[in-house]
């Protein structure tokens, strides 16, 4: 019987919306994009590539990834980890500050979701500068605010708009493009469904909910994210305190 009335509710409230689940989604589809409008052909590096999850939309490129290629996907154990992660086809294994190649050797370079794990993030786009030829375009992505992930490499948990206007600013670069990714309300709902998962990991041993109090924390979520998702649909520039990240796209002098 009252299961019967759980799931009513549930149904009259509806199943949870997509706020707060669209970040790599807008990412990826920002990227795509940007790369659609590089002249087939042109010498391309994907700084920081990882397993080089954008080589699939640079087929008419000529793509070389490079990367450090120390993680492994445990990392230390601590934070978020990948459990596996795949660097066997980089083209160029080097610290992303001093990579083995020359002066103006490229039309363009990517460095998605790298600042975060870098030391000196600074040292990293001066060194763009070198390898970019003049006029060639930067495709640069980085959270806003993040989580600690592939600890130990995590040394940052974000950058806003001010550090690209001042770093690119002064490594010769012109900002063509810069959009946010999400805002305020997008970000409380991806953390907000994130709960469930760090509670297994780091509140193990807190009793379980009995039957009612579980179907209480899923009334409250759903109403909470529906409120969310109206707030967000509606909101105006909460963007600035906070969001998922920010996409740029600049160009060298």
């Amino acid at each position: 019987m009252f299961a019967r009335l759980e799931n009513k509710i549930l149904n009259f409230i509806g199943p949870p919306n997509a706020c707060g689940t669209t970040n790599k989604v807008k990412r990826d589809q920002w990227v795509k994009k940007v790369l659609a409008q590089i002249p087939t052909g042109s010498r391309i590096l994907d700084a920081g590539a990882g397993e080089s999850q954008y080589k699939r939309f640079c087929t008419n490129l000529d793509y070389v990834a490079q990367d450090f290629g120390r993680y492994n996907g445990e990392g230390n154990k601590s934070g978020l980890q990948t459990s596996n992660w795949d660097q066997s086809k980089l083209n160029i294994v080097s610290d992303i500050t001093a990579i083995p190649e020359p002066d103006d050797s490229f039309d363009a370079i990517m460095c998605t979701e790298v600042f975060e794990h870098l030391p000196n993030p600074r040292a990293a786009v001066k060194e763009f500068s070198r390898l970019l030829r003049p006029g060639g375009a930067l495709i640069l992505t980085a959270p806003f605010c993040s989580l600690t992930h592939f600890a130990p490499y995590h040394f940052q948990t974000g950058y806003n708009r001010y550090f690209y206007e001042d770093c690119l600013e002064q490594y010769g670069f012109d900002i063509k493009e810069l959009e946010y990714n999400g805002n305020y309300f997008e970000y409380i709902a991806q953390e907000l469904r994130r709960i469930p998962s760090v509670v297994k990991k780091y509140a193990a041993s807190m009793p379980k909910p009995v039957r009612l109090r579980r179907f209480i924390i899923e009334f409250a979520n759903r109403i909470i994210l529906i409120l969310l998702a109206k707030a967000s649909a509606y909101e105006n520039g909460s963007h600035e305190l906070l969001c998922f990240g920010l996409h740029v796209g600049a160009k060298k002098r």
